[in-house]
């Protein structure tokens, strides 16, 4: 049985989202709360499996709970919230949550069984990670590293999932200014978070950040976001040039749109033996079929480590395909990254 913290301030929203999860016998609201502080005791108190966290609360709002939650008696966080504000929501990912789920009419949703599914889905999903990962994945450091001579690596696709958000940031953040490959990043985002996810990332990396829009082209020691709700790919349009081709791959192939296998597989026909690919925390399985084609093209994987993933679901993906050269902990992966480049 998953164990189930709702937390919003509107008790419309409280009684219909424990209606929602207790439609699923695996699942038992054990506790509603009306605010953070609330939130904060019961969370000690009962040491719920999943908290459903909403933002906008009086007394104290979801992110300064979760603060205290993260810091205090960490556990699997699941905002729910109405907020419109795309920042809040990359803000909450970087403080621990699990995953942000927008409420489909804003503060007060009339309408929330439109997401039930997704709610439910989800909550199931962030029962199965340690909270003492989400702890500790707080608090994970790297070594700043100064770029050598050149190497063979011409790009780097970064993927990942869920908690990627601040996974990418940490290896960003490690890289030097002066990294001749070009930085293609696929997180599986909602369209509208993608905006703001580019713009906390330009705060943290010294590289060049942006959203990638169709026809890019790539550009060594710059890093391109790939948009969200859409594939994207890397096409050689001429003897030097490779630019970056958006659009919807109709297959069952790439369930997920962005699909990091897509792009990854996309970056070894462009680059050959010049990718470096790399997969990060993330549930399912999405990338494992991108770092073989660059393994078969001659190019570099690098996985990242069980013990610092929050979800060891993508990694795990691609070892068991036999095609990760490097697996390393979170903090060694940007270093690996240079020394490469």
């Amino acid at each position: 049985m998953i164990r189930v913290l709702v937390v919003d301030d509107s008790s419309f929203m409280r009684k219909s989202i424990t209606h929602i999860l207790q439609s699923d016998r695996s699942i038992e609201v054990v506790a509603t709360a009306s605010d953070g502080e609330e939130a904060i005791r019961k969370v000690k108190q009962l040491a719920p499996d999943v908290v459903l966290l909403d933002i906008a609360m009086p007394s104290m709002d979801g992110l300064a709970a979760l603060t205290h939650i993260m810091s205090e008696r960490p556990a699997p966080v699941l905002v729910l919230s109405g907020v419109k504000d795309s920042a809040a929501a990359i803000k909450s990912l970087e403080l621990g949550a699990v995953d942000f789920i927008r409420k489909p009419s804003g503060v007060i949703s009339y309408d929330i069984t439109k997401i039930a599914g997704e709610i439910i889905f989800k909550v199931k999903s962030a029962a199965g990670i340690d909270a003492r990962k989400l702890a500790a994945y707080r608090h994970v450091e790297h070594c700043l590293v100064t770029a050598g001579p050149k190497g063979d690596c011409e790009i780097v696709v970064i993927g990942a999932s869920t908690g990627g958000p601040r996974a990418v940031a940490n290896v960003l953040s490690g890289i030097p200014a002066t990294i001749s490959a070009a930085i293609f990043v696929v997180q599986h985002m909602a369209p509208e978070f993608v905006p703001s996810f580019a713009e906390r990332l330009r705060w943290v990396s010294p590289l060049e950040v942006s959203v990638a829009s169709d026809d890019d082209e790539l550009l060594p020691g710059r890093v391109f976001i790939a948009p969200g709700g859409i594939d994207a790919a890397l096409l050689r349009s001429g003897r030097r040039e490779v630019r970056v081709r958006l659009g919807r791959v109709a297959s069952t192939r790439h369930p997920v749109a962005p699909s990091v296998d897509h792009a990854m597989e996309s970056a070894a026909k462009c680059y050959g033996a010049g990718t470096l690919g790399v997969l990060l925390t993330g549930m399912g399985n999405d990338g494992a079929k991108g770092m073989k084609a660059i393994k078969n093209a001659g190019g570099h994987t690098i996985a990242e480590d069980e013990s610092t993933c929050v979800v060891f679901g993508m990694p795990k993906a691609a070892i068991e395909a036999g095609c990760v050269d490097e697996i390393l902990p979170l903090g060694d992966i940007a270093v690996a990254i240079a020394g490469r480049v």
